[in-house]
């Protein structure tokens, strides 16, 4: 079961994410329980993989901003890494951090389905 504790052993910030949910722990955990759903971590991969950096920038973008309003310290840090990399359309190796994010999303998935 998805609790604020399991999230604080995963490294996330559940106090500063159930500030933006006004301290409704019922609703933040419920959008926390999404996140590894969201269509935008296969987007991203789809984007980079096919050299469509305006996609991928699009797509960590907006995973971006669903991470850090839900402070999810480990998946915001290479998400952000990637955003900004693929702002200025870098052709880089982004495998690395691709790795990062989706080990990431099995290990917040593996929370949320416990």
């Amino acid at each position: 079961m998805l609790t604020v504790k399991a999230l604080e052993s995963f490294g996330a910030n559940p106090a500063e994410g159930l500030a933006r949910c006004f301290g409704n722990e019922a609703l933040y955990l419920r959008l926390v329980g999404t996140v590894p759903a969201e269509p935008n971590f296969a987007r991203l991969q789809e984007s980079v993989a096919a050299g469509d950096l305006e996609a991928g920038f699009d797509a960590a973008h907006a995973l971006k901003g669903v991470l850090a309003n839900l402070s999810l310290t480990p998946l915001l840090g290479p998400v952000e890494e990637i955003t900004e990399l693929l702002r200025s359309r870098a052709q880089t190796d982004y495998t690395g951090l691709l790795g990062k994010v989706e080990a990431e999303r099995r290990r917040l998935q593996e929370i949320c389905e416990s």
